[in-house]
């Protein structure tokens, strides 16, 4: 049997190392997973206390329409309902994207690195994949990701935060980005992480969609809300761009009980500032200790950290896990010498931080 040639050249997406994996390879009992910027901080209760009733018609499918999110979310945003595409997570959106809109002979713009499901999924469209290195300090090149747009670009990405850096995409950059892409390139601005962006910098990315047909905002419960291991995310765009959307979107693509914990979750905002008021202040620790002892790292507006290292990323990954902590070797996202970590409890990032000076240190001394 013969598969897509492409694939020959692709390999699937590695996630981080799983904590029982790690307990059974070092032997230890207690393993903090700081690698896939989950929240540390768990749920909403209030899905946690409806999760029994949720469990109750399991035999039926999902309302394929997502009806009930549907309302929550365009009445917390006040958009209509017809602007939004829910997904598997924001990632199934990214799929359903590249599914609706990329083909051979066309070509998609985006940076390097930033979320790889971007160019995996446009290679499978059989699409060029046109990528343009951050500048040294993490940011979107983008004068240079605006000049490799052509008459035969479907999608210029932006990722803002972007990940893995955190870096912000601010508005006016944005509006400058928009009025300078030609109305046939589709702008998606994946905001997974917008929730931890601070309110003062980040866009209001939502205006941009009702002001620009060819833009298109998405957003997850994966992150801030904490429901990363139910997947649910969704896009929001012009109604003409949804609807042409839909018919690359599987029929019942988001499960019972994620459509109601998303309503649940996105019901208590008190969770929510909690979530964001927590991780802002363990992070403003966290870079302050970078600073103490010379390390430097990206100013992320998300919720986990880049930082860049005088050894290997590899080599401090595997330290940090004899320790009974999991990150992500910068190795796998394309910088070498760096780490990114989620930022996790206080307790957790004291002990993790005591770790890296002690790593640190030891390299000087060699």
């Amino acid at each position: 049997m013969k598969t897509k040639p492409i694939l020959n050249e692709m390999t699937p997406y590695k996630p981080g190392k799983q904590i029982d994996e790690v307990k059974r390879e070092y032997g230890l009992e207690k393993i903090v997973k700081l690698a896939s910027n989950e929240n540390p901080f768990g749920f909403s209760g209030k899905v946690k206390e409806e999760l029994p009733r949720m469990l109750e018609s399991l035999e039926y499918y999902p309302d394929g329409h997502a009806r009930e999110i549907r309302g929550a979310v365009s009445d917390f945003y006040q958009i209509g309902e017809d602007q939004l595409i829910f997904g598997n997570g924001s990632d199934e959106i990214v799929q359903i994207l590249c599914r609706a809109f990329l083909e051979p002979l066309t070509n998609t713009v985006m940076a390097v690195p930033t979320f790889p499901q971007y160019k995996h999924n446009a290679l499978l469209e059989g699409a060029e994949v046109r990528e343009v290195v951050l500048t040294e300090d993490g940011h979107h090149d983008t004068e240079t990701m605006l000049n490799k747009v052509d008459d035969h670009t479907r999608i210029l990405w932006l990722c803002s935060p972007n990940n893995p850096t955190g870096v912000l995409l601010g508005e006016e950059k944005l509006k400058e980005i928009i009025d300078r892409t030609p109305s046939h390139v589709l702008i998606v601005i994946d905001e997974a992480y917008y929730e931890y962006a601070d309110k003062e910098k980040r866009a209001s990315s939502l205006e941009l969609v009702n002001n620009h047909k060819n833009v298109m905002v998405l957003r997850t419960f994966s992150k801030a809300y904490g429901l990363a291991g139910l997947r649910i995310g969704y896009g929001v765009g012009d109604p003409e761009t949804i609807s042409a959307m839909e018919p690359a979107r599987e029929p019942f693509n988001t499960s019972v009980v994620a459509q109601k914990a998303a309503v649940l979750a996105l019901e208590d905002q008190e969770f929510l500032e909690d979530t964001v008021t927590r991780t802002r202040e363990n992070k403003k620790a966290f870079m302050d200790f970078c600073d103490s002892i010379d390390l430097r790292y990206d100013d992320s507006e998300a919720n986990f950290v880049l930082l860049h290292l005088p050894i290997s990323g590899d080599e401090m990954f595997e330290y940090l896990l004899t320790k009974g902590f999991i990150v992500r070797s910068g190795e796998a996202l394309g910088i070498p010498e760096s780490i990114r970590l989620t930022i996790g409890s206080k307790e957790d990032m004291k002990k993790i931080q005591g770790y890296i000076e002690e790593k640190v240190k030891q390299e000087e001394e060699i």
